[in-house]
């Protein structure tokens, strides 16, 4: 068909109700129907909360603030953050032995991580609490006296949690690609340089995640060493509702600390990976 046949074609015409459509959004009841069930549901949820009187918020008000909760508070999170260091040392050491080309160390290393992880922490605690059972003296020294709750409870949850961290930290190390790596030792760099400016980077987008969950779990795991006697802050509420039977109130004021200071790391875990995530398709 030629040029000039084509430009003879006349145009089709366009309905006159064309001009009046108009877009219409699309009506989600369904979605907005569950929203309201929830909310609504939420509402009497919270409200039997505060009305019911069995919770004693007086009471809670009262001890919230107590010395003995605040000391028991201030253990827990000492405790936490010892173990967490202690912890993600040794499981870096394990991590860098189960990445070894040696393979003595990486069967220790696997065995490692194998068996503490096999054992619930609340026996791993009762067998080192009761190790003198089986070592009365070590060095000469009465192991009684050796280890006290406090260094019990450091030593099981540390043991623990080196061996999850240890497999955090390989998973992190692996994620970073090989031929980054690569191109790095074709450049000169030094293995120091290496890790520090190439691969620490990179594997701490893939390690901060866990970590963080793993810290959170550690600050709420501690409250199991309140079973040998640490006087954490779960111990310390149960010093107190033993004495004034007060069970339920004293029970809130732990759980309300608990939820304010995981609210508080978990803002601080958004800030670390979002540092982290810099330069990467998701940022949020």
């Amino acid at each position: 068909m030629s040029s000039d046949t084509l430009a003879k074609v006349p145009a089709p015409e366009i309905p006159e109700q064309v001009d009046a459509l108009r877009i219409v959004p699309q009506r989600r009841l369904g979605q907005w129907t569950a929203a309201v069930v929830v909310l609504a549901l939420l509402a009497l949820a919270v409200n039997s909360v505060l009305r019911n009187e069995a919770f004693q918020w007086d009471v809670v008000a009262d001890w919230f603030t107590a010395d003995s909760i605040l000391r028991g508070l201030w253990l827990t999170l000492w405790l936490t953050a010892v173990v967490m260091v202690l912890g993600f040392a040794l499981g870096t050491l394990l991590a860098a032995f189960r990445l070894s080309a040696n393979p003595v160390l990486r069967a220790v290393s696997w065995g490692y991580v194998w068996l503490f992880r096999s054992i619930p922490i609340l026996v791993q605690l009762l067998l080192w609490f009761n190790i003198g059972a089986l070592y009365p003296q070590v060095l000469g020294v009465k192991t009684v006296d050796l280890l006290s709750p406090v260094a019990v409870a450091i030593v099981g949850l540390t043991l623990h949690e080196a061996a999850y961290a240890a497999e955090v930290v390989r998973g992190g190390i692996l994620s970073v690609d090989r031929g980054q790596i690569e191109a790095a030792q074709a450049l000169g760099l030094s293995r120091r340089r290496r890790w520090w400016r190439i691969v620490l980077p990179q594997a701490m987008r893939s390690i901060v995640p866990p970590a963080g969950n793993m810290l959170i779990g550690t600050l709420k795991g501690t409250s199991i060493v309140s079973v040998i006697a640490v006087n954490d802050l779960l111990f310390s509420a149960q010093l107190v509702y033993h004495r004034t039977y007060q069970v339920i109130p004293l029970l809130m004021v732990a759980t309300i600390w608990y939820t304010i200071v995981t609210s508080v790391l978990s803002a601080g875990q958004y800030y670390v990976e979002k540092h982290y995530a810099r330069g990467s398709e998701r940022t949020r």
